[in-house]
């Protein structure tokens, strides 16, 4: 197996992406790296290259490059080299801290969709109050969708879900305005009513934000607009909420010390629950070969994940399934 990893995006390339990498290297003996970037920068920080590959080159992707421009044009860029790299076989699967749309427009235009979906669909795993967890798609990777779309979306979380968490009945929820059937707009009734009547998934009907991070559902299905507002939405109230705890604790006085020391375990356990690194990376679900975007500011731990959720993608063969579905279901398609 060969994972491409894009060596040079995100805020704190090549650093963390090596040290992430070589952790993931030393466990999983059956994976070679095929490590994209400056080697002058990549190969000092490298303990051995077991398993390990550089393929040299100074260009990148910047976080400020107009997405679709850069990768039409930046044909020497880490990134592009990546997805190259997975399109003509060389590699099974790619990872990258950059750029998100740029990341798109190379799993687009390069790695390209499979056949009879429509628009693939951006989906991270999310934290819940139980700590199982839940993915959701799509989060941005397109501005609206139609019903049809979003059914391939539960179809793909489906699979998903089940090859890499285990669910045999997967429960795939609509996040809507309401749990009523009739609720929301246009296309959220449509697309309950296909989802109604779809076999083979284990549809639980809508799913309201106030109740995803309590595990309503396994898989989350929205358009990508909502979806990116949600989970922005989540992230920041995460990082507020814990950002008012620590000022409630070290900002009044010994006795506030006092009792945050006291309350230091079940604080650790709310931070830990909203800590997402260990759920690996946001997949691109629709293309040829696993795409997986890891976060830009993801630390060595988010980035060792990311290698064994893409691992686990290939050995599965998770997109094959997907491919031979709609192979199957040609009514599925968009």
């Amino acid at each position: 197996m060969k994972i491409a990893i894009d060596a040079m995006g995100g805020d704190h390339a090549p650093e963390v992406v090596i040290q992430g990498v070589e952790q993931a290297r030393d466990e999983l003996s059956d994976v070679e790296f095929l490590l994209y970037g400056d080697e002058n920068k990549i190969r000092p920080l490298l303990k051995n290259d077991s398993h390990m590959t550089i393929i040299h080159t100074t260009e990148k992707v910047n976080s400020d490059d107009e997405p679709v421009r850069a990768i039409r044009s930046k044909k020497q860029a880490s990134m592009v080299l990546a997805a190259q790299a997975v399109k003509s076989g060389e590699a099974d699967a790619m990872i990258s801290l950059g750029s998100t749309g740029a990341l798109l427009a190379a799993g687009l235009f390069i790695v390209g969709r499979i056949k009879g979906i429509d628009r693939p669909g951006l989906m991270p795993t999310l934290p819940t109050t139980d700590g199982a967890g839940f993915v959701m798609l799509d989060v941005g990777a397109n501005a609206e969708n139609r019903a049809s779309q979003l059914v391939q979306y539960a179809i793909m979380g489906d699979f998903y879900a089940r090859d890499l968490r285990g669910l045999k009945a997967p429960k795939v929820g609509l996040l809507n305005n309401g749990t009523e059937a009739n609720k929301g707009n246009e296309l959220h009734q449509e697309t309950y009513k296909l989802l109604s009547e779809l076999d083979g998934i284990n549809f639980v009907g809508n799913v309201e934000s106030d109740s995803i991070l309590k595990h309503s559902a396994d898989v989350v299905v929205t358009d990508g607009f909502t979806g990116n507002a949600v989970l922005k939405t989540i992230e920041g109230s995460a990082r507020t909420i814990l950002g008012l705890i620590k000022h409630a604790i070290m900002d009044n006085g010994m006795k506030a010390k006092l009792g945050g020391l006291l309350l230091k375990d079940g604080i650790k356990s709310v931070a830990n629950t909203f800590d997402v690194s260990s759920y690996g990376g946001a997949v691109l679900l629709g293309l040829k070969a696993p795409v997986v975007k890891a976060h830009g500011g993801a630390d060595a731990k988010a980035v060792y994940y990311t290698v064994k959720q893409v691992q686990q993608m290939v050995a599965n063969g998770t997109v094959q399934k997907v491919v031979e579905y709609f192979q199957a279901h040609p009514a599925a398609k968009a």
